[in-house]
């Protein structure tokens, strides 16, 4: 009976610690979006350039729906799609009675935010920038907070339309969307 009572205290104290491991490395997805082409979405803006129509050339932000509102052919769906893909859907639709070979490029003017919520100094929405890794993020919103844990975060990304979330170090490449939380730390 006394052996019982003694171990009682340190199955509890494991039990504890089991429930509070939230801990969920990042999927193998995570990893391999990094080297896929980069698919448009809402908050990106295109940089579209048609060859001798100065009137058509400008830069253009992809809605909320997914689409770019471009003038005489009207709204072009860019979500799910690389800027290549945009570029041909673009130079067809002129095609269809606007122009006879439209010469259409298309680039990436701005990415869509970042946002790092958390032990950080100043959590909020920040510009991507190409490059960005979880530390720059953090650097950019502040730096971690004295109760933060440096280690490691959790990202939340969207890959292929599944929302996934995964912990990750913070010398770990950021992709444009991401949600970047930093948790406090126990001890």
């Amino acid at each position: 009976m006394m052996k019982t009572a003694k171990l009682l205290p340190v199955l509890a104290a494991l039990v504890l610690a089991a429930g509070c491991s939230g801990y969920r490395p990042a999927p193998a997805a995570f990893h391999e979006a990094l080297y896929q082409p980069y698919v448009l979405d809402a908050g990106d803006s295109l940089r579209v350039t048609v060859f001798d129509q100065d009137n058509l050339t400008n830069t253009y932000n992809v809605d909320q729906a997914g689409y770019i509102a471009f003038p005489l052919i009207g709204s072009v769906p860019a979500r799910g799609k690389t800027s290549k893909q945009v570029e041909q859907s673009i130079a067809s639709m002129l095609r269809q009675g606007y122009l006879r070979d439209p010469d259409v490029s298309v680039e990436i003017d701005r990415y869509r935010p970042i946002f790092v919520m958390g032990e950080v100094g100043s959590p909020g929405q920040y510009s991507y920038v190409p490059g960005m890794t979880v530390q720059k993020a953090v650097a950019a919103a502040g730096g971690f907070s004295a109760r933060a844990n440096q280690g490691n975060v959790d990202i939340t990304r969207d890959i292929n339309g599944k929302v996934l979330t995964g912990r990750v170090v913070t010398s770990d490449p950021l992709l444009p969307g991401d949600t970047v939380y930093v948790r406090e730390r126990l001890f």
